[in-house]
């Protein structure tokens, strides 16, 4: 049998693309028996070199265009990211009968629908396993693996540099902006790392699990985030005492023929294995009719792990290129024409367990007060925890875990409780996910 020659462009010469020529460089034999295709990168697109790979054997441009438009090339891989210029490479791509993988989840959430369908008009292929939890293979294990199940709820640490935040804080009872100056001298966070921590990153990666799980399209406006520069150190103290950690949680659920989709900081109850996974690493939790609870865990970022997952669909597209195949897999598992559009459960509508922390005057008759306020909404207490005064302070520590109940019943409660002259200050409220029901 004759084997096939199948012909790689990189675009961008950073961090992962250093990772992806590094491998090629040691083990461009093992990659092509696993491909049964002979894979040669023949053209590089990058503004400057990087020093971490070794790029002399390779056509190198400073046109990122050109790789998108030479002829030779079978398959561009996009790593320059960011949404303008790489929206208008990877179209450029695909206008040129080229296959792409991509590592862009910003991309993929903002502009995926608009990309995938041109792809699929084209009859070309358009791969991410790299663009959610790095080194985590979820996006082909949903997309392939679980395609015998129904999908109820997908919940993952999907962003390392605020699981390594609140790992640090929990560990070492530093604060929040202590530990965010770490992680950015250790390289972990950005020097602006707004989208780490205020939910975004996660939200992005989010929206294409649960494109994937739920057969519908990718919505970037769909979650709802929140960050983790609300959780104090108290919090995790209390957390613990109480029997859960604290995570910053990405959630895609079904909730009868809608679809809940959220990013919070989120107390776990410490016996569930994803709630005892620290440092940078991501871990994704799959709740399927078949398969049960699945969860898998790993490097969620860095070099050589989201390298790895490149290589993945490379060698996927590989295979099939070299059998003179069409790369038939849809991108999210079916056709765009088949996709479905759930309704979206809205925030006042989401119902969990709740975690309130707040400060109190130590008189009778308010906490009398505070349960009245909460009844009123239909809440219950399920645990109460209250600390008694320090010498010379008025104020005592409470911290409430209540039943289940909708987020706009909390909101409503949360008011009247801080307009109270006995307590009088912000009250910290994080949902509590126990996942009895996925």
């Amino acid at each position: 049998m004759t084997v096939q020659t199948v012909r790689i462009g990189i675009c961008g010469l950073g961090t992962v693309a250093s990772g992806v020529i590094n491998i090629f460089n040691r083990s461009q034999s093992l990659l092509n028996d696993r491909s049964a295709a002979l894979l040669e990168i023949c053209h590089i697109g990058a503004r400057r070199d990087n020093t971490d790979c070794d790029t002399s054997t390779f056509k190198v441009s400073r046109d990122i265009f050109a790789v998108a438009r030479d002829p030779d090339v079978d398959i561009l891989v996009e790593l320059i990211g960011g949404t303008t210029v790489a929206k208008e490479l990877v179209e450029t791509a695909i206008a040129n009968g080229k296959h792409v993988v991509t590592a862009n989840k910003a991309l993929l959430a903002e502009h995926g629908n608009e990309l995938i369908a041109l792809a699929e008009q084209a009859g070309v292929a358009l791969r991410f396993e790299a663009a959610v939890a790095g080194g985590i293979p979820i996006i082909k294990t949903l997309r392939e693996s679980l395609a015998g199940n129904v999908i109820d709820s997908v919940a993952g640490i999907i962003n390392g540099t605020g699981n390594f935040i609140l790992t640090e804080m929990a560990s070492a009872d530093r604060t929040f902006e202590d530990v965010l100056a770490q992680a950015q001298a250790l390289g972990y966070a950005e020097a602006d790392p707004t989208f780490d921590v205020d939910g975004t990153d996660a939200a992005h990666k989010l929206v294409i699990l649960a494109a994937i799980a739920f057969g519908m399209p990718l919505d970037i406006k769909g979650p709802f985030t929140e960050g983790i520069d609300c959780v104090a150190p108290d919090d995790l103290r209390f957390a613990a005492e109480l029997g859960y950690r604290i995570k910053h949680l990405g959630i895609a659920r079904r909730v009868g023929d809608s679809v809940d989709l959220r990013v919070h900081p989120t107390l776990i109850p410490s016996n569930k294995q994803i709630a005892n996974v620290d440092g940078v690493l991501n871990s994704v939790m799959v709740s399927g009719d078949a398969i049960g609870e699945l969860v898998l865990i790993g490097p969620g970022a860095g070099s050589l792990p989201t390298a790895s997952a490149v290589w993945g669909d490379l060698v996927d597209l590989g295979r099939e290129l070299g059998r003179g195949q069409s790369c038939p897999i849809p991108a999210l598992g079916v056709p765009q024409e088949a996709l479905k559009d759930p309704q979206r459960v809205s925030k006042g509508e989401v119902e969990s367990a709740w975690y309130l922390r707040f400060f109190a005057q130590d008189k009778p008759g308010v906490m009398a007060e505070i349960t009245r306020l909460l009844g009123s909404q239909g809440i219950s207490i399920e645990s109460l925890i209250q600390r008694p005064p320090k010498a010379g302070a008025d104020r005592v520590h409470v911290v409430i875990i209540t039943d289940r109940v909708a987020g706009k019943c909390i909101e409503s409660a949360l008011n009247a409780i801080e307009a109270l002259e006995t307590v009088g200050e912000h009250v910290v409220a994080l949902r509590v996910e126990n996942f009895e029901e996925s």
